[in-house]
């Protein structure tokens, strides 16, 4: 029998993989060997210049499949120098990992990796174990969770139910589950009128106006008072921009941004419709032209509470004594994809030092994320 991997090691020689998005970096390549060695069947699922990594261990297609999702790809560190330790280098120091990437998310990934590792080779389970992990969750995420279940579907493979490992706990290991999350679309507007001076502002068409008027009218719009297991739905006004350095000149036009974060009360298609309609009656109200193209990162979607979210649940409580509260909060995970493939839940790390200058993690937590994704494994076989 091997020894047990060590997840700390694991993780920090992942963050050593300067893996920023869509840099693959050796990231896939060192779990890709780690995993054949303890068995698994490897395929990389490369889309453009994406790289994606599927692992099976078991039998193709059996009933009683248990995945893991994630990413080793990461977000630049910034300036370097604002950093008190190599953001790529791995280091340990004061019982914390340091380095990018060690909240989010290759310690979820080490974590689970190494349970799964583990598990297939000290009690080989009836069913089979799939980990699909990608390089391309923090950027546009077209090429990356996306392709590897495109190439499933193309093989006949399937996960029975998934866990994605993101962090998801806000103070303490164990605060919390997600079993959703809210949709995102962002809209922009291009207003466009008739510039002039502004001496004489009869004779011009303000775009600015027009688009003013529109901004506030979106923000000012309840959505809704949220849903069963929703906060409320939001829209917030990002940018408002004419690009006119003159103080005396009415522009042609003007653009404004807004972010719409939805429940499942709503569909990006209904939206989009409501925007729509916005536009049209302040550009019929101002004779202004209002122009919007619209861009969907995700719909809300919902694992309703069940023998997943209920598993998983005992065993977080069980092994870190905190019974987590099951949320949809956040921002956007590639749950938003494998929850059309199979029921999905998210759990891993306390998330506060994600995307930050010196991010780090606790040692410790690595070690009781990779016992709790052990612990949901030996439960599920059961």
């Amino acid at each position: 029998m091997s020894d047990p991997v060590d997840p700390v090691d694991l993780t920090a020689e992942l963050i050593r993989c300067p893996s920023v998005t869509p840099a693959e970096a050796g990231a896939l390549t060192l779990l890709q060997e780690r995993l054949e060695q303890a068995g698994f069947t490897c395929t990389r699922v490369d889309r453009g210049v994406v790289s994606n990594l599927f692992a099976r261990w078991g039998a193709a297609g059996h009933a009683r499949t248990f995945g893991f999702n994630g990413h080793t790809d990461v977000v630049p560190i910034g300036d370097a120098a604002d950093w008190t330790a190599d953001a790529f280098g791995g280091e340990v120091r004061d019982g914390w990992l340091w380095g990018r990437g060690a909240t989010d998310m290759k310690s979820g990934v080490a974590a689970f990796a190494a349970a799964a590792m583990d598990f297939v080779t000290e009690t080989p389970p009836d069913g089979a174990v799939v980990l699909t992990i990608t390089g391309d969750e923090e950027g546009d995420a077209l090429h990356g969770t996306t392709a590897i279940l495109d190439w499933m579907a193309d093989q006949g493979e399937a996960m029975s139910v998934c866990l994605v490992g993101e962090p998801t706990c806000p103070d303490n290991l164990g605060d919390m589950i997600k079993i959703g999350r809210r949709g995102s679309m962002t809209a922009r507007f291009t207003a466009t009128g008739i510039q002039g001076h502004s001496a004489y502002p009869h004779r011009a068409r303000n775009p600015v106006c027009a688009m003013a008027r529109l901004m506030d009218r979106l923000a000012r719009h309840v959505l809704d008072d949220g849903t069963e297991f929703f906060d409320a739905s939001t829209l917030a006004v990002t940018t408002i921009d004419t690009g006119n350095p003159a103080n005396n000149v009415i522009p042609t036009s003007c653009r404004g941004t807004v972010n719409i974060r939805f429940n499942d009360a709503h569909s990006s298609a209904g939206l989009t419709s409501w925007l729509e309609d916005e536009a049209d009656l302040v550009a019929g109200e101002t004779g202004v032209g209002i122009a919007m193209t619209t861009q969907v990162s995700g719909e809300s979607f919902l694992t309703p509470p069940g023998p997943l979210s209920d598993l998983v649940v005992q065993v977080v409580e069980a092994e870190t004594g905190r019974r987590p509260e099951l949320s949809t909060t956040g921002g956007t995970s590639d749950a938003r994809f494998v929850k059309g493939h199979c029921p999905v839940v998210e759990f891993g790390l306390v998330g506060k030092t994600m995307h930050q200058v010196d991010e780090r993690v606790e040692v410790a937590q690595i070690h009781a994320l990779k016992a709790v994704y052990r612990r949901i494994l030996d439960a599920w076989f059961a």
